[in-house]
């Protein structure tokens, strides 16, 4: 085994390490003992602490902030194809334990250890998502490691991430093996759905809000449902499958709605189905305006805060966004608020709805709280890796 060069921390920057993190931050380097700047982004290196301990095998990038991630404790560990096909088979296990179709992310990164990788899958087809230098490295190894845990249909490489331009990558979008049709099927909470891997946000598909998605299927039996930035109708055609009586799907993306009506002649439910293409605020002013009222409506929208400066600004657009939303519920309606933010707090997303609420002399009566699925675990000692959060709401009149 070819030895590894070493990165050796300033002192006492070893102390997060220990208590289980995975991350190493340009700052926690000491540069003088081992410039970072010597070091070839996705180069495989020896951690040290400053008294010279040993604390793991970690990939490296001197280009970005966080400029090295553990892969393991073992200095023997090397990312290579046996360190991917071994963690693979445990990511399985949780999955296969969890859920009874092949459709699932089943790699979430950190949770995974797996740093800088995500796959999800559908059926036999795994859309692979790399936003790091290291990931990158071991491309083919990763190729490789799928092919020796499954018999793979086809494999996507969807590297096409913000992520990557910090890393120093480029973006593509390459069918490695196999051969994938523009929509992939796939199963979530019993519904047939179908995917836009190649085109699509992220890898085609947004998996994180099964269970939350499984909730509101008991509120919908008949109801009128807005779904607001539906993307392609995770939720709206899933209301759609329980009975829902109506769905309104509203997204800025029209090929996104194309797939939401293809989702629903799927389930035999298009003549339930309304698309409107365009702002979410808009579409909802314009609502407001033309006096319509739902009895369930889930906002889900993009990330509104990124990063932690905007949480002023994102704060403020959850805030409208479900301020229009409780105009367009009938009385004693379900709002199912939810945020992909982490920088968004659950607390502060259940005071968003509760001050808005208040502003429209309504109460919010919280019957419900949606996590991230078990295929996006959380790393007990990365907070970064908890992300999701929905509040299912019903809206009262003021007591």
């Amino acid at each position: 085994m070819s030895s590894l060069r070493t990165l050796v921390l300033n002192n006492g920057a070893d102390r997060r390490l220990r208590g289980g993190h995975l991350w190493i931050y340009s700052n926690e380097v000491d540069n003088k003992k081992t410039p970072l700047k010597d070091f070839t982004p996705g180069e495989q290196v020896m951690v040290e602490s400053a008294n010279g301990k040993p604390l793991g095998v970690a990939y490296v990038n001197p280009q970005t902030l966080i400029c090295a991630r553990l892969i393991g404790r073992d200095s023997k560990l090397r990312l290579d194809r046996s360190l991917l096909v071994h963690r693979l088979n445990v990511a399985l296990s949780l999955r296969e334990a969890c859920f009874d179709s092949a459709c699932y992310r089943l790699v979430y990164g950190d949770s995974d250890g797996l740093s800088g990788l995500v796959i999800d899958r559908f059926y036999d087809v795994f859309v692979v998502q790399i936003s790091t230098a290291g990931m990158e490295a071991v491309v083919g190894d990763i190729i490789s490691a799928l092919n020796k845990v499954f018999l793979p249909q086809a494999i996507v490489l969807r590297c096409d991430g913000k992520m990557r331009s910090t890393e120093g990558l480029e973006s593509y979008v390459e069918v490695v093996q196999g051969e994938v049709s523009e929509l992939c099927p796939l199963e979530e909470n019993g519904v047939s759905l179908l995917a836009p891997i190649l085109t699509g946000q992220k890898t085609g598909w947004f998996y994180d809000h099964r269970l939350a998605r499984a909730n509101m299927q008991r509120h919908v039996q008949d109801k009128k449902v807005l779904d607001l930035f539906s993307y392609v109708g995770g939720w709206g055609v899933q209301a759609l499958a329980a009975g829902a009586s109506e769905v309104t799907c509203v997204d800025a993306s029209e090929y996104a709605l194309d797939v939401a009506v293809e989702n629903a002649k799927l389930n035999n439910a298009e003549n339930r189905l309304i698309t409107m293409q365009g702002d979410a605020f808009d579409s909802c002013k314009a609502m407001i305006q033309e006096q319509q009222k739902f009895d369930v409506i889930v906002v889900d929208p993009p990330a509104f805060i990124a990063r932690r400066k905007d949480i002023r600004n994102g704060e403020r657009a959850y805030g409208r966004i479900n301020n229009l939303a409780m105009r367009l519920l009938s009385k004693n309606g379900i709002l199912i608020s939810a945020s992909c933010s982490m920088h968004l707090e659950r607390d502060r997303l259940i005071d968003i709805v509760r001050s808005n609420a208040r502003e429209l002399d309504r109460s919010a009566q919280v019957i419900d709280q949606g996590h991230q699925g078990a295929d996006h675990p959380i790393h007990s000692a990365i907070p970064e890796t908890e992300y999701l959060k929905s509040i299912t709401s019903r809206i009262l009149p003021a007591l």
